[in-house]
């Protein structure tokens, strides 16, 4: 019997954000039960290193300074990539896949790629890490404020709103982008199901248009074996994200000064220096921590009060949620996006209203004041839930009945 081989596609191959977490794990779930995963990203001087990275499509790396002419090249790259198409052509004559995966292929590899795939008879799933399906800048997100203006194919006001990074230019090659990859059907046509982390990411890209059998709930995982669960609680409350608006952490700092509560962050990010600026203004106890990751953040994590999500934009199913469940720890969360399916009010965690201070301020308090033992059951809560719902075996074994449908299909 033929070894079953899976075509997983994102634009980076090593361990940048969430998107490429989930890229890694996946292929990893995989390869454990004998399937051959093989890759296909951008060249880039941290990827690992890959038997198949000679397929890999050119670095195209942002916010470098170019000249005219490969701004144009690579504005078109951006739009449609020719060479991305000829290299998967060649990998997929090598390797003639079962299926196809891609995460996340915006921008630089580009869904010119669908084309190939679909003309190549490879059945494609693809993972919607954000909502650029609907959004053309990703998050429904201006000037910190909720924004649904291209609703009902208004995609004329990603340009009007200047939504990519306040620039004309930029969002005019977004809008260029949008208007040719709709006109072609690349994403609509060309993939057969796309999944979605949160049940919330479903209803809303029903809500724009997307047709309900096309979208799949697949919930992201942790492997909760790998987190202890043998803290001493300390005094303080964690976030742990990267320091941009959307996230809340202004809303965060204010609402731990009024309830007087130590706040950890960790993470650096655009607004590093203002929100310094804001925490001390405000008489604010807290620790900028800088950015953190495997065991020492998981210490942190897992030495807190509660890790806190105070997110003022439509997040998807972070990650960061599962593991926080997984050291033991309870959750509060902005009652926003997918956030709230991941809280069980009063049992793993608590939410609270996105924006405002008050309302933070009072859940922050409402947790502190509560014994040990209570937090303590709250995140033994979490740790069984996702432990079943959230599990490696759960996620791969909906994955695979995906895959398996569209292979005999």
């Amino acid at each position: 019997m033929a070894v079953p081989r899976l075509l997983n596609i994102n634009n980076y191959f090593y361990r940048r954000g969430g998107a490429e977490t989930v890229f890694f794990d996946h292929t990893a779930l995989f390869e454990e039960i004998g399937w051959d995963v093989v890759p296909f990203a951008m060249q880039h001087e941290n990827n690992l290193p890959s038997p198949w990275s000679d397929y890999f499509v050119s670095e195209i790396e942002y916010g470098r300074e170019i000249g005219l002419k490969d701004k144009v090249l690579q504005a078109t790259k951006v739009i449609y990539s020719f060479e991305a198409q000829r290299n998967l052509k060649r990998l997929i004559d090598k390797t003639r896949p079962d299926v196809a995966h891609a995460h996340n292929i915006y921008h630089h590899i580009s869904p010119a790629i669908f084309s190939t795939l679909k003309d190549a008879g490879v059945p494609v799933v693809m993972t919607a890490h954000d909502l650029k399906l609907a959004c053309p800048s990703y998050k429904m997100l201006r000037d910190g404020r909720i924004c649904e203006d291209c609703k009902g194919g208004r995609i004329h006001n990603v340009v009007v709103n200047r939504c990519v990074k306040d620039s004309l230019q930029l969002s005019a090659v977004v809008f260029a982008e949008t208007l040719l990859h709709r006109s072609l059907g690349l994403y609509r046509n060309k993939v057969d199901r796309i999944v979605v982390p949160s049940r919330f990411y479903r209803e809303k890209l029903i809500e724009w248009g997307w047709p309900a059998e096309k979208l799949v709930h697949v919930p992201n995982f942790v492997d909760v074996d790998r987190f202890s669960t043998t803290w001493h609680e300390s005094d303080y409350f964690v976030f742990a994200g990267r320091l941009a608006p959307e996230k809340g952490i202004a809303t965060l700092i204010r609402a731990a000064a009024k309830a007087r509560q130590k706040l950890i962050i960790a993470g650096t990010g655009p607004e590093e220096a203002a929100l310094k600026a804001l925490a001390r203004s405000a008489g604010a106890e807290v620790v900028f921590a800088g950015h953190l990751s495997g065991d020492v953040l998981f210490r942190l994590i897992g030495q807190s009060l509660a890790l806190v999500l105070p997110s003022e934009w439509y997040e998807n199913a972070p990650i960061s949620i599962l593991e926080a469940y997984a050291l033991g720890r309870p959750v509060i969360g902005a009652a926003i996006g997918g956030i709230p399916e991941m809280v069980r009010e009063r049992e793993t965690g608590l939410t609270a209203a996105p924006g405002s201070v008050d309302d933070l301020a009072r859940t922050l308090a409402d947790l502190a004041a509560r014994s040990v033992k209570e937090r303590a059951q709250m995140g033994q809560a979490g740790r069984a839930w996702i432990s079943n719902e959230f599990s490696r075996a759960a996620y791969r074994q909906r994955m695979f009945d995906l895959y398996q449908s569209l292979i005999r299909r």
